[in-house]
């Protein structure tokens, strides 16, 4: 079974004096996934990150990469070259242009010619920034900056991509850009593990989600049984009638649990616990009584919205 996994970690544990910032945290992510990592500011998502990248040593517990367990002593030192590691703090050499800094990086990891300077132009092309590469790296925006960054982190082809915040700070296309290349690397076999804040990203990108509360891992799930369990079908109905109307007539319906009136629009949205059949026959039951409908339309409750909900049940 470890033998298939990309990342499966035993009672991984990091403690700080008295403060335990990851707790006997059980891991595990298939090869090929894309996993996002959730969970409030001090949940313990950079230090379980940065045991995974070998940059902390863990107090207790084990972590196997691809079968092979990471040790942060000089064995394995192989494996350790396969994964590739972005801080969310990491440092650009400003002076440099974008070439010679990745032509620098290629160099520390041994890629000799003719294959250097290809990946080069592989990188380069991947993140969009082959006719920048003369440029200086002051002169680039932040969004061409965190490309930059994440191509150093990709130069030699890691098996295990961490990205630790990768999208911080940037703007809407920036990070639509940031995107469409973690899709290419996944598309290409690439397994990555991203932490952010930026939920809607990560609804995009993941197949699996692990979210973290104070050091613990909470919930570890694809994506799809994450919607299946916790997100509530929703209904946004719209009326041309009165609003009282419309809410009094689906009082009738035990399959409408909760509602709540969008201000500013004649629209209620509603929970709906039933299925597709169900909800066209809601549709279908409301226009009969003669009520003007102009809206009926369902919806999932989205990441960000469950996510709350957890966090609030683990507060309570």
């Amino acid at each position: 079974m470890v033998k298939e996994l990309a990342i499966y970690t035993r009672g991984l544990t990091k403690q700080f004096d008295r403060y335990v910032a990851v707790n006997d945290v059980d891991l595990e992510i298939q090869a090929g996934e894309v996993y996002g990592l959730i969970g409030p500011n001090g949940a313990g998502k950079t230090t379980l990150i940065r045991m995974l990248a070998t940059a902390e040593e863990p107090t207790t517990g084990e972590i196997y990469i691809n079968g092979d367990r990471l040790l942060r002593d000089k064995s394995n030192p192989k494996l350790k070259r396969r994964l590739g590691y972005l801080p969310d703090d990491y440092p650009l050499y400003e002076d440099l242009t974008v070439w010679d800094y990745l032509d620098y990086f290629a160099r520390l990891y041994r890629l000799r010619e003719p294959r250097r300077t290809q990946r080069l132009h592989e990188v380069l092309e991947l993140i969009q920034l082959g006719n920048k590469r003369h440029s200086q790296i002051s002169t680039l925006s932040r969004g061409m900056k965190q490309r930059l960054s994440l191509a150093r982190t990709i130069i030699h082809e890691p098996i295990l991509l961490l990205l630790d915040e990768p999208v911080s700070g940037l703007d809407p296309i920036a990070r639509m850009h940031f995107r469409e290349i973690i899709k290419a690397l996944r598309e290409a076999g690439m397994t990555i593990l991203i932490s952010s804040h930026v939920l809607s990203d990560l609804a995009q990108l993941c197949t699996s989600v692990g979210i973290m509360e104070l050091g613990f891992l909470v919930e570890s799930t694809s994506l799809q049984q994450l919607y299946q369990r916790l997100s509530h079908q929703q209904i946004v109905l719209s009326t041309l009638g009165k609003i009282e109307v419309l809410l009094s007539e689906l009082k009738h319906y035990p399959l409408v649990k909760e509602w709540e009136v969008i201000p500013g629009k004649n629209s209620i949205r509603v929970n709906f616990s039933g299925t597709q059949e169900e909800s066209a026959q809601l549709l279908r039951s409301l226009i009969q009584t003669g009520i003007p409908l102009t809206d009926f339309h369902c919806i999932q409750e989205d990441l960000e919205t469950i996510f709350l909900k957890l966090g609030h049940k683990q507060a309570s």
